[in-house]
């Protein structure tokens, strides 16, 4: 093991300041297990087009593709990510080999005015997801929901410009910048359930790191169960056939009785449809939970729900 920990992790990130920040949040956590760290810091697609929706440029990928190509060369030796930004489906010769303990993982609503609400009228919320979208338009249909790419900073900068009213995001981003008060409401999950993984940082490598120095590293940065949970979570996605361009979401939790539950389900861009369910299992079937909701939510009406978006979009 000592030698192991004498061999540096190599690191890759995007640049923004919340990627640097879970990157940091990571190194942190390797250096106090005894590893010396390198960090490299690579550009995204995702990162450098910001004038079209996620779904116009091709959601697959969008924030990760770049990383993993320096995981499959070997330049690095592990890729930090935002769990929610990773697509359903990974390259077969790469794997997800943590997940760290997740922050609350409610969506929220920023804005400058402290005394902003979504119930007000002819107010404009920006936000870059298409799950929020349709969820705004079913629950708060006198907002008008407009596109706002860019990082965090980007963002508030146009929130602050006037562009926008408020601005919808994860908690888990405001709260690890230092943003918390300009949070005017933290939305239910009964009605905003979170994209599959929101909320976790999620670690990747490439499937042929050295399997002692691999473990080592899910040793010191895995969280049982939050993996568990997004494990359920990403499997529901798979089924789905769906990444961050769709509005489905899906949230796991662990029950006191060693079992894991989760609600998942997909809403029309419009909000006019919505179809969601619950169902619970053993945590040893996180997976196979995953898959038969996202069997069940298909079955119900939501492959026709999909298929008007893939029209929609054609």
């Amino acid at each position: 093991m000592s030698d192991i920990k004498n061999r540096a992790v190599r690191i890759a990130t995007r640049g923004s300041r919340l990627a640097l920040w879970q990157t940091h949040f990571v190194a942190e956590k390797l250096r106090g297990a005894g590893f010396a760290v390198e960090i490299e810091v690579i550009n995204t697609k995702g990162d450098m087009v910001l004038d079209r929706s996620l779904d116009k440029i091709g959601a697959k990928g969008v924030f990760t593709e770049e990383l993993e190509e320096s995981l499959r060369i070997g330049t690095v030796d592990i890729a930090v990510h935002s769990a929610k930004d990773l697509q359903s489906v990974l390259p077969d010769d790469l794997e997800l080999v943590a997940f760290m303990e997740r922050e609350r993982v409610n969506d929220v609503v920023v804005s400058f005015d402290s005394q902003f609400s979504l119930d007000q009228e002819q107010i404009i919320v920006g936000t870059s997801s298409t799950r929020r979208r349709a969820l705004l338009n079913r629950y708060y249909p006198n907002v008008l929901a407009s596109e706002c790419r860019g990082n965090l900073q980007t963002r508030l900068q146009k929130l602050k410009d006037g562009q926008y009213d408020a601005i919808l995001l994860a908690y888990a981003g405001v709260h690890r910048m230092q943003y918390n008060h300009l949070i005017t409401e933290i939305l239910p999950l009964d009605k905003f359930v979170p994209a599959a993984g929101q909320g976790s940082i999620a670690i990747e490598c490439a499937k042929s790191l050295e399997i002692n120095f691999k473990l080592a590293i899910k040793a010191c940065l895995d969280h049982e169960p939050t993996h568990l949970c997004l494990l359920a979570e990403r499997s529901f996605l798979r089924t789905m056939e769906g990444g961050c361009s769709i509005p489905s979401f899906a949230l796991a939790t662990i029950a006191a009785n060693n079992s894991i539950s989760i609600t998942g389900g997909v809403v029309s861009l419009d909000g006019q449809q919505m179809i969601t369910d619950t169902i619970q299992a053993p945590v040893a079937d996180a997976i196979a939970l995953g898959e038969k909701l996202g069997t069940t939510i298909l079955q119900m009406g939501g492959e026709e729900i999909l298929a008007a978006i893939r029209q929609h979009r054609a």
